[in-house]
């Protein structure tokens, strides 16, 4: 395997994943009446079968798979995500109206995951052909090479944003697509003049849909009371807002967060899962971790998280004279991680709004974790190509 750091910091932050899908999932488990081991035992599978395809994939051949199977995860994604919306209720799980899960098995799949990778690498193989022009360009060249990309993004941002209802990945999607543009050498202007027209679609999306105005509104419920103070009394109270259910949520996520301390209450000791912090083995398991393993926990999955978009970037770094595709993925696979980390811990720390987007590798959910651990073997496997390109030259 050439990136053995890789593979092995990978497997221990899924292996803590399966540890917290356990501890963390005491109340809803009692609420809905399942198990005791129900969701770790499907974590488990997941987990232990995702490390197994991290393995698989880095022993194959760059040259013969990668390709294939990153334009399969993009066009197989996208047709399910197409064809879910006309798909039976017997198929397919609907959360709020919106259709983002396929049954198989006993299992529930987000094709949403699975081609998020293939995006990344469409895009990294596709820029690597188009984008990756020497000379000086104008902005207005810069727009024209762009437009298909354009068009291509709005019908994503439709099928993600609309059909599914889930805003939250379309600004991960748009990040890391905004960064591999500027690394594939566009200009920082043509970068902030893009940013520019991604905040105005980011408003109007939030503004036409009142699901996302009431969660903006949570949000500064939760964050108002640390903000107004500074402001006087007649202004501090037009700009109060009364606490909702999602605001109480963020609340009882600060107290399980001070509730941890520095050393956390103990595994399986944290008493905020318990009723108060719903679902906190998925979207809010940073949250249920400092609580148990208090800031040094936290401190330790995060430096394991920043270890192993450390190796990606290296990888990427190696690749960058010698591939330009792979160095494009890593990297935008790299920031796809990073950005969902990034997201989801500013949400439960009531930076920003709650986006519904899982924690990699951490967060309870089959598809995000193996979704997430083919885009590392797909890194891995093609590192394999820029190492020996490398031994070549010396």
């Amino acid at each position: 395997m050439a990136d053995r750091q890789l593979f092995v910091l990978t497997s221990m932050l899924i292996a803590i994943g399966i540890l917290f899908s356990y501890s963390l999932s005491t109340y809803t488990v009692l609420l809905f009446g399942y198990n005791e081991f129900h969701y770790v035992l499907r974590e488990a599978v997941f987990g232990f079968s995702s490390i197994i395809v991290i393995f698989l994939l880095a022993q194959l051949n760059p040259d013969k798979w990668l390709h294939v199977i990153g334009i399969s995860l993009f066009i197989g994604g996208a047709i399910l995500m197409i064809t879910m919306p006309f798909m039976p209720n017997s198929l397919v799980s609907a959360v709020g109206g919106a259709k983002r899960w396929i049954k198989l098995f006993g299992f529930s799949l987000a094709p949403i995951e699975f081609f998020k990778i293939g995006f990344i690498y469409f895009l990294a193989w596709s820029f690597s052909r188009t984008m990756n022009v020497k000379h000086t360009m104008s902005l207005k060249d810069e727009f024209v090479l762009f437009a298909p990309y354009a068009f291509m993004f709005l019908g994503v941002m439709f099928l993600v944003a609309i059909m599914q209802n889930d805003l939250g990945q379309v600004v991960v999607l748009s990040l890391t697509l905004g960064f591999m543009l500027l690394l594939a050498g566009r200009s920082f202007k043509f970068f902030g003049s893009l940013l520019s027209v991604a905040v105005a679609f980011f408003l109007f999306f939030i503004f036409s849909a009142e699901h996302r105005i009431l969660r903006i509104q949570s949000w500064w419920a939760s964050a108002q009371q640390s903000i107004l103070v500074i402001f006087p009394d007649f202004i501090a109270e037009k700009l109060r807002v009364p606490m909702n259910e999602e605001a109480y949520q963020i609340g009882h996520s600060f107290n399980a967060i001070n509730n941890g301390g520095l050393f956390g209450v103990g595994l399986a000791n944290g008493t905020f899962k318990l009723g108060f912090l719903s679902e906190v083995h998925t979207d809010f398991v940073l949250a249920g971790i400092a609580e148990e393993f208090g800031f040094l926990g936290v401190l330790f999955v995060t430096l394991l998280f920043m270890a192993i978009i450390w190796r990606i970037f290296k990888i990427a770094n190696r690749a960058e004279e010698e591939d330009v595709t792979i160095f494009l993925f890593s990297i935008g696979l790299g920031l796809l991680l990073s950005f969902a980390f990034l997201i989801n811990a500013y949400g439960i720390s009531g930076l920003t709004p709650i986006k519904g987007i899982s924690v990699p590798f951490l967060s309870y959910g089959g598809s995000t974790i193996l979704a997430s651990s083919i885009g590392i073997g797909m890194v891995l496997m093609a590192s394999k190509k820029v190492k020996f390109r490398h031994r070549a030259k010396k």
